[in-house]
C-alpha cells in the first residue's frame, strides 16, 4: 500500500470551465460508482509552493481510478482520492494534453462546494491527505 502524502497549497480560482465537466452524466455516474460520491458543479484548485512540487509530480504518476470518456468528444481523466479535512473529495488529472492548469496547480473535486463547506476563500491555505 501506498503511503500517504500532505499536500498543502493556497486556493486560487480556476478557469471556470471545471462546472461543464463534472455535470457530465458519464462523470457524474463513473464519480458515484467508482469514488463514492456526486460531484458538486465543479472544483476547488490549489497552487502548490515550490517545496510541495515534487509531491504533486509524483502524485501525477499513480495510477489512480480511470473516469472513461463514453465519446471521443471528451478525454477521460484521472482521479486520486484524497481527504480534505473530513471531507472525501478526489483530486482529477487530466490528459497533459489537455491539461489548462500549471504544473503545480491541483484540481479538487467534491461532494460539496468546499469554499462554503470550509469557510475558505482564494488565498487562504488548505491541506489535503492523499
Amino acid at each position: 500500500m501506498e503511503e500517504k502524502r500532505v499536500v498543502t497549497g493556497k486556493v486560487v480560482s480556476g478557469a471556470q470551465k471545471a462546472a461543464y465537466f463534472t455535470n457530465l452524466p458519464w462523470v457524474q455516474e463513473q464519480c458515484v460508482e467508482k469514488l463514492g460520491f456526486r460531484p458538486y458543479p465543479g472544483t476547488l484548485n490549489i497552487n502548490v509552493s515550490e517545496e510541495g512540487l515534487l509531491s504533486v509530480m509524483e502524485l501525477r504518476k499513480n495510477e489512480g481510478i480511470i473516469l472513461c470518456s463514453p465519446s471521443a468528444d471528451f478525454c477521460s481523466a484521472k482521479a486520486l482520492p484524497v481527504l480534505v479535512e473530513s471531507i472525501e473529495c478526489a483530486l482529477i488529472i487530466p490528459p497533459e494534453d489537455v491539461n489548462i492548469h500549471a504544473e503545480n496547480t491541483l484540481e479538487i473535486m467534491a461532494p460539496v462546494k468546499l469554499k462554503d463547506a470550509l469557510g475558505i476563500r482564494d488565498g487562504d491555505l488548505l491541506t489535503i491527505v492523499v
